[in-house]
């Protein structure tokens, strides 16, 4: 299991530490697809980097909680370790295809040394690895292929080749960082298949980011939604999808083009994400709420309403729901 445990991340604003993520629980298991959804800002990307310690590049820094994989915390692990988890344990498929490639080095060298660091195959082994890693995504033409330059590939291809990459290390657990939001409707129906294909042959734990429900209910078994740095509603998938109990999810829900009557307009909701630095008390959602009362600037805990799995932040559940 790769567990998330009340972790807060803090990001540098204006030279001060902010809190970006609060409190944030996370359970991802072999076998299982786990959704993060929510829209842009609220957090997602910040909190799958953090589980291989990306962040910290940037500045990104623990203010409380862990991170644990088969039990073991990725914040005490030495350098050399984590770097072996790193693309060996958890694998990542980042967010942007055009940009996520090394664009002086070539396909096959880029391939190559994710399976150099994390295998013991020989060079001839590698190179045979290399090419069977590039059929399993779809890409016949591999020995070429791997001769060639990110700039001569699309969108699509660029991105069946991270997913290579992300497979090259034998991982156990994949996090897919809004793995089709650069590519066309076509392309991402053809990646779509793509990743259950993989996940479900070789037992995966994979954690999906993304604000497309369509992709969700494709393939998600659990479902957290995120708002403003905390997950405010976490269940099944048929749970989110049939019976969605926080404003917040069922406003999202409603933002989807098939929610839309014919010749109607889509549906948006008033205002936006409040930054980091921002949040009160209370419930981060009150402001855009059509339930917001005094009572939701008190703390609310996840489990304010719960029904098996299903838990929800929010007071006014049953409002929502009739």
């Amino acid at each position: 299991m790769l567990e998330v445990r009340d972790l807060s991340l803090t990001v540098p604003l204006q030279g001060t530490a902010t809190l970006a993520v609060s409190n944030l629980s996370l359970q991802l298991q072999a076998g299982k697809v786990l959704a993060l959804v929510g829209e842009s800002g609220c957090g997602k990307s910040l909190t799958a980097q953090s589980m291989l310690r990306l962040g910290e590049y940037q500045g990104v820094g623990k203010a409380s909680g862990d991170i644990l994989l088969h039990g073991q915390s990725l914040f005490s692990m030495p350098d050399k370790q984590l770097r072996q988890v790193r693309g060996g344990s958890i694998a990542m498929i980042f967010q942007e295809p055009m940009t996520a490639l090394n664009p002086v080095f070539s396909i096959g060298s880029q391939i190559l040394e994710v399976i150099q660091l994390h295998t013991d195959l020989s060079p001839e082994q590698a190179s045979a690895r290399a090419l069977a890693l590039l059929a399993d995504v779809g890409l016949q033409e591999g020995a070429s292929l791997m001769q060639q330059y990110p700039d001569a590939l699309s969108g699509g291809m660029r991105q069946r080749i991270l997913i290579a990459m992300a497979m090259a290390g034998n991982p156990e657990f994949i996090i897919a960082d809004e793995p089709t939001t650069a590519l066309d409707v076509s392309v991402q129906k053809r990646i779509i298949g793509l990743l259950r294909t993989l996940q479900q042959d070789k037992g995966l734990g994979m954690l999906l980011v993304t604000h497309d429900f369509g992709l969700v209910a494709e393939m998600a078994d659990e479902v957290a939604v995120m708002y403003a740095g905390e997950i405010i509603e976490q269940g099944s998938v048929f749970e989110i999808f049939d019976h969605p109990a926080h404003p917040y999810t069922k406003a999202l829900m409603n933002c989807r083009p098939e929610a839309v009557t014919d010749g109607g307009a889509l549906t948006v909701i008033p205002g936006k994400v409040p930054a980091p630095g921002s949040w009160g008390q209370g419930c981060r959602f009150k402001s855009r709420c059509t339930f917001g009362t005094d009572v939701c600037d008190k703390h609310v805990a996840l489990d304010e309403w719960q029904q098996g799995s299903h838990m929800v932040r929010c007071v006014h559940v049953m409002d929502a729901k009739s």
